[in-house]
């Protein structure tokens, strides 16, 4: 009876003690998990600031450039480009890369022709009836009446989908309302691995129906009919010394193809997309922010768009380093 009695009370202990054990080891894997999470959340937060940091730089660059753009400065003194030029900058074991997009520099998506829309599209690699049923989509959507295009879409058809809606006949107000068009994807709009999407060539702001030369990318300048890839690049290493200041001056370097330069213009804008990504050390992960803003007299600005994460592309290989520290 005694011996009985020792027996149960060792299995008991050992299930006492096998339940300590597992409430043990569980309590290690929740405090494991977070403080992974934790410390996950703290480098996630650490690498949004860091982009933040490079808008915020970037909007001051955009102000000392207003002042000093026609002005002869130092080489570290130098006013930041708007085409598209990353510049890099350090913050402590952290990085952000800066672009700035002149949004003059764009197309504007109200405004443009059937043909310089379809070259873009295609210039994307989106080609035959895709880029056809695309552009057509693009023009029914905004125009004012409901007769579709060839290759085009109206209400009909949006009614038609799993969640229904109508076309708005009116102009765009934001490209994001592109992922409302037919044939139009989120690859396409924001771009997918090294090619960008429309988003970095479309604009909705700015109603002159022309485009700044100097900030134009390569894409938005082949978009123009006649201009080829050859032409493009004489353009951009041209402006790459200096800024064009009319267009006279570039009839004379592409051989007087007045009517190549007809969409183009000299006049900048006072709005402008930065995209910056900041990463932490050696890391290639990290946050992407990307802010559209309107400059005004008196230092001030205002944010018309603003989005994160974002995919962004970030070459620090070909960055311009900034002085931050």
């Amino acid at each position: 009876m005694a011996g009985n009695q020792r027996g149960i009370a060792l299995l008991t202990v050992l299930w006492v003690l096998t339940v300590l054990m597992v409430i043990v080891f569980s309590y290690s894997y929740l405090v494991r998990t977070e403080t992974l999470s934790t410390l996950s959340f703290k480098e996630g937060l650490e690498k949004r600031f860091l982009a933040e940091a490079g808008i915020e730089r970037g909007i001051l660059e955009l102000f000392y450039r207003k002042k000093n753009l026609n002005k002869v400065l130092l080489e570290d003194l130098e006013v930041w480009k708007t085409d598209g030029s990353p510049y890099s900058g350090q913050l402590g074991d952290g990085t952000y890369i800066v672009k700035i997009f002149d949004e003059s520099g764009k197309i504007n998506i109200n405004t443009a022709s059937e043909t310089i829309l379809k070259n873009l599209i295609e210039n994307l690699d989106v080609e035959g009836i895709e880029s056809e049923t695309i552009v057509d989509s693009i023009l029914d959507w905004k125009d004012k009446d409901d007769f579709y295009r060839l290759h085009g879409a109206e209400s009909d058809y949006y009614q038609s989908l799993p969640v229904p809606y109508k076309a708005k006949n009116s102009n765009f107000d934001t490209l994001e309302e592109l992922l409302l068009i037919k044939g139009v994807t989120k690859e396409l709009l924001y771009g997918s691995g090294k090619q960008q999407g429309l988003i970095h060539f479309l604009t909705v702001h700015g109603n002159t129906g022309k485009v700044n030369i100097n900030a134009a990318p390569r894409e938005v300048l082949m978009a123009v009919s006649g201009m080829n890839m050859e032409t493009a690049d004489r353009i951009i290493r041209y402006r790459q010394s200096q800024e064009i200041k009319s267009i006279s001056e570039i009839e004379g370097v592409l051989g007087q193809k007045l009517i190549q330069l007809l969409p183009f213009t000299t006049a900048a804008s006072n709005i402008f997309t930065i995209e910056s990504f900041g990463y932490r050390n050696q890391s290639r992960s990290g946050n992407a922010v990307r802010a559209t803003v309107s400059l005004s007299g008196n230092q001030q600005y205002k944010i018309l768009y603003y989005k994160t994460p974002v995919s962004v592309k970030h070459d620090e290989a070909n960055s311009k380093p900034t002085n931050d520290e």
